[in-house]
């Protein structure tokens, strides 16, 4: 980092002054060095760097070399269209010191071929391409993907280990990465699809809600693309715990990609798109990709934008809903801090230094004395619990305590109160079936009405006998006598029967429902239930239902069961990028000196 923090300072002063290392007489007619001309200017800009000659001469070569490369891939752009791509390799290879490569290529080729050069030349399997946060579709070209000449281009392994004899795990790993994303997709696709028709007893169903549990109106088209955006995030933050972050920033870019369906508004008002934005560029950091992506200080923006917009410009609105602001500032002092890197990163010392005073001030404030934790857990409190209940109460104990009881009181009030709805709608649902509709549609009419059993009514109603066909109140004895009846008049005996059942017996509702559905009347045996038994000439679809329940089950697993999950930090991390942080800085600062 601290060679690129000297880079950036020297181009800086270079632009001040409108020198181009790349023309005479700093570079001859050959590309190479004007050496005398090159020392002068190490000589002159060291002191005012507080850096030894040795140190700016290497840094400013480096420049200069990038500068002729540049210039002479633009010169080859021109006449043969062969783009020049700067690429940044995994941190992890055998020769971690030459991380940056560069590789001429035309932008008119598939994706895949670069792959495969790139993972000839530098020895690595199963990679990807990234492209300012994007991952780059390998069936596809890369102009058509935004790729220029001098893109810099990140290239991120899928699997862990790339030795030859443990192909066959690269294989797998590689098989199930794939596989994440495609079953963490189709799991929360069957869940965003769902319109809370189905029994809540038997089947999950997933509720966009605010920051007090208060159920969201979004368009549908929305609902569904902000359940997969919270899916494949939920999915990345459960990866990144494991420091998984290859396969954690897959899930995170395709969470980023289903937010970006959603409306603008939306987006800024809830803090999950400002959270999605730091788990990214954090993820960037582990993976040490920071000086590639351009977009990283794009994403902080939006972030920091969001978190202000949400919770206001002095958290008063936060404060409003939550009563107090303790716990989000976990998310602030990792936005500070990844701003800080990169600021450093920047050459721009002074504004690194300022973010990370109040990254140091805010951790200060939020580290916790070990006495009270154990004091809280000794009450009966979980760690989560006393954590977030003492940041809550900057690290008061008896209100930690209370804060602590009240949200528990808040939780089990709002899960009556879920309770409570759910027998409701299920009362409700089952007097639209006392009055003759199948259940399957009486629950639809109420999902779509909020509730209200007499709109809900009307709108069965009105439409028409479709709203009867599959009803589920096929238990009722019928009189053969009546049945006969039907049977002599042209009806069928299994539709007569069923018609019989939803008429109550009314041999003249009965036949004017036939004569209304044209016999569209479903018999009995027909019917769908969730616990009837497949019949051997319907297997796949009896397997494609177990095995859809069973994906729900699976990205379910991944949804954190405590609201505020995501800002229970322990803050390890962030404190070891600190005193990173505080090393480079103080190296500038001892120069100054």
């Amino acid at each position: 980092m601290a060679q690129q923090n000297t880079e950036a300072k020297l181009k800086n002063l270079l632009k001040g002054e409108k020198i181009q290392l790349w023309n005479p007489p700093f570079t001859d007619h050959d590309h190479q060095p004007g050496r005398q001309h090159m020392e002068e200017l190490a000589q002159r800009f060291a002191p005012l760097l507080h850096l030894s000659v040795s140190e700016v001469s290497g840094a400013l070569e480096s420049i200069r070399v990038q500068a002729v490369n540049r210039g002479k891939g633009n010169q080859t752009y021109r006449e043969t269209n062969v783009a020049m791509l700067e690429l940044l390799l995994p941190r992890d290879r055998k020769d971690p010191k030459s991380k940056k490569k560069y590789l001429e290529t035309k932008l008119d080729v598939l994706v895949q071929e670069v792959v495969d050069r790139i993972g000839e030349d530098h020895d690595l399997k199963h990679i990807k391409l990234i492209l300012n946060g994007k991952t780059l579709c390998p069936d596809q070209c890369l102009d058509e993907q935004g790729v220029k000449n001098h893109s810099k281009v990140m290239v991120l392994k899928v699997s862990d280990t790339e030795l030859k004899e443990q192909m066959s795990r690269e294989e797998k790993k590689k098989k199930e990465q794939n596989e994440s994303l495609q079953r963490t997709q189709k799991g929360f696709q069957i869940l965003s699809e769902r319109d809370g028709s189905e029994d809540p007893h038997t089947t999950p169903f997933l509720e966009i809600a605010d920051q007090k549990g208060n159920p969201l109106k979004i368009p549908d088209k929305e609902r569904k693309a902000l359940i997969l955006a919270m899916g494949f995030h939920e999915k990345g933050r459960s990866l990144m715990k494991r420091k998984q972050y290859d396969d954690a920033l897959c899930h995170l870019l395709q969470a980023d990609q289903q937010f970006r369906k959603c409306d603008s508004a939306l987006l800024t008002s809830v803090d999950n798109y400002a959270v999605l934005q730091l788990d990214i560029v954090w993820c960037y950091r582990a993976l040490e990709a920071l000086s590639c992506l351009d977009d990283g200080r794009s994403r902080l923006q939006r972030a920091e934008d969001c978190f202000l917009q949400c919770y206001g410009q002095q958290r008063e609105r936060l404060r409003m809903i939550k009563g107090n602001t303790g716990r989000e500032e976990v998310l602030f002092l990792r936005l500070y801090l990844l701003q800080s890197l990169l600021s450093y990163l920047e050459g721009n010392d002074a504004q690194a230094q300022q973010k990370l005073s109040k990254v140091e001030d805010l951790y200060d404030r939020l580290c916790l004395d070990s006495e009270k934790m154990a004091q809280l857990m000794d009450l009966g409190f979980s760690e989560r619990e006393a954590r977030l209940g003492l940041r809550a109460c900057h690290g008061d104990l008896e209100g930690a305590a209370n804060h602590i009881t009240s949200c528990r009181q808040e939780r089990e009030e709002l899960k009556q109160r879920e309770r409570q709805k759910r027998r409701r709608r299920m009362e409700d649902i089952s007097t639209l079936t006392e009055m003759g509709f199948s259940r399957r549609e009486a629950a639809r009419a109420l999902h779509r009405t909020d509730g209200d059993v007499n709109r809900a009514c009307e709108m069965l109603q009105d439409s028409g006998p479709s709203a009867l066909l599959t009803n589920n109140n096929t238990d009722q004895p019928v009189s053969p006598e009546k049945v006969e009846q039907l049977l002599y008049l042209g009806f069928e005996r299994d539709v007569s029967e069923a018609a019989l059942r939803l008429a109550r017996g009314d041999i003249q509702t009965a036949t004017q429902m036939l004569l209304d559905s044209q016999n569209l009347l479903s018999p009995p045996s027909t019917s769908t239930s969730s616990t009837a038994s497949p019949s051997s000439e319907e297997p796949t679809t009896s397997s494609a239902s177990t095995e859809d329940e069973d994906l729900v089950s699976e990205v379910l697993d991944d949804i954190s069961r405590h609201e505020e999950e995501y800002l229970d930090l322990t803050l390890e991390e962030e404190s070891e990028l600190i005193e990173t942080m505080k090393t480079y800085l103080s190296q500038g600062n001892t120069h100054t000196a």
